[in-house]
């Protein structure tokens, strides 16, 4: 099987992106560089429905991009609950706003510009769920900034973990592939890592559930 049947075959047979969802896909792939960033309908609704299990109160992303994972996310909130996003380029918080402001959540998406790590020492709140997807090279560092901050039983979600099958220790790295290097060794990292219990789920280009215990 062609992994692009498997996908469309998964993907029209999972709930249909809300109607906002799918314009700001659509909008990302027309207007925006690198637009295979945005996670998309498949990955969005795993993430609506893991953050619907979760009922979080508190959520933390690192990494907005456009805004779609965020959106997804927000939508298993508690009532009185709030989502923190984190995104380096200023280019994006228009249109980042503005698909806030469409869904109803300006006062319960708080957007951050700026340097995840510089941006993480300004929040104190204790998170139920945090999405990493921000600079791979930095995964490790991000876990452990936030893995303190997560209550026990608390969530964790990292994106591109297989980046594009480099992850494989079958795949044969250059030296000069730091952001494969740094996505292997952070896997590594997490699987010895006695604090959480973890699975990978090869769900598009990898992503890793952590519990901390």
């Amino acid at each position: 099987m062609h992994p692009d049947d498997l996908q469309n075959y998964a993907e029209t047979h999972t709930t249909p992106e809300p109607e906002l969802l799918r314009r700001l896909n659509r909008e990302t792939h027309v207007q925006v560089l690198a637009p295979r960033m945005l996670s998309g309908h498949l990955q969005g609704r795993v993430l609506s429905m893991l953050s619907h299990m979760i009922r979080p109160r508190r959520v933390l992303e690192l990494g907005t991009f456009t805004g779609y994972s965020a959106l997804c996310l927000a939508e298993g909130l508690t009532a009185d609950g709030e989502l923190h996003t984190v995104e380096q380029n200023p280019e994006q918080e228009d249109r980042i706003r503005r698909y806030v402001r469409e869904a109803g959540l300006a006062g319960r998406i708080q957007l951050h510009i700026g340097d995840a790590a510089a941006v993480l020492g300004t929040l104190t709140q204790l998170w139920d769920l945090v999405f990493i997807d921000a600079d791979k090279i930095n995964n490790a560092l991000y876990y452990e900034l936030v893995l303190p901050q997560v209550r026990a039983g608390g969530f964790i979600l990292i994106d591109n973990v297989l980046w594009s099958g480099k992850a494989l220790p079958s795949y044969a790295l250059k030296p000069a592939d730091k952001d494969a290097h740094a996505v292997r060794a952070f896997n590594d990292l997490v699987q010895q890592d006695e604090r959480v219990e973890n699975v990978f789920l090869p769900l598009r280009d990898g992503l890793l559930l952590v519990r901390k215990r």
